[in-house]
């Protein structure tokens, strides 16, 4: 699942009066709970069994859930209209769809509203970042095969 359709579910078990959530696509699983206010959010490729809360690998999500990000503008003083692309989970950041190809973008491309900017790795699935304005990358923020915190600016790009 694409990390927009997590962060629905996240923010459908957040609303609700739910306590727990599973779904199940393509041959992947994801689990999310409620947990003392937190969300908690488990992924797993395989259908058949889940594993026991305890021994679940999980990934939490600080609440609140992130805005949309074509409303997160750049903090910096004159930058109005530069727009930060956020990581939306904890994970392992990568400009190439493998090390033997060329990256998706460079500084100073052009780019458009769904077009895919990185991979970010995160228990063992592939999570590509898409841009969600169409504008030019001023900056890339992440280096390539480093880790990557939630939340972290990986990307400043100017709107045109």
């Amino acid at each position: 699942m694409r990390p927009k359709e997590i962060k629905k579910l996240i923010e459908l078990v957040e609303g609700s009066s739910i306590n727990e959530l599973e779904v199940s696509r393509y041959g992947k699983k994801v689990s999310i709970r409620k947990n003392l206010g937190n969300v908690v959010v488990a992924s797993s490729s395989e259908t058949a069994a889940v594993a026991p809360p305890q021994a679940m690998p999980a990934v939490e999500a600080k609440a609140p859930v992130p805005q949309p990000k074509d409303t997160e503008t750049a903090k910096q003083e004159g930058e109005t209209n530069v727009f930060e692309i956020k990581s939306p989970m904890v994970g392992t950041f990568y400009r190439s769809p493998s090390p033997e190809t060329d990256p998706y973008i460079q500084e100073g491309d052009i780019v458009t509203a769904n077009q895919v900017l990185c991979i970010i790795e995160a228990m063992k699935l592939m999570n590509e970042i898409e841009s969600e304005v169409r504008g030019r990358i001023v900056e890339i923020l992440a280096e390539n095969g480093k880790p990557v915190e939630y939340d972290q600016v990986l990307f400043k790009i100017e709107k045109l």
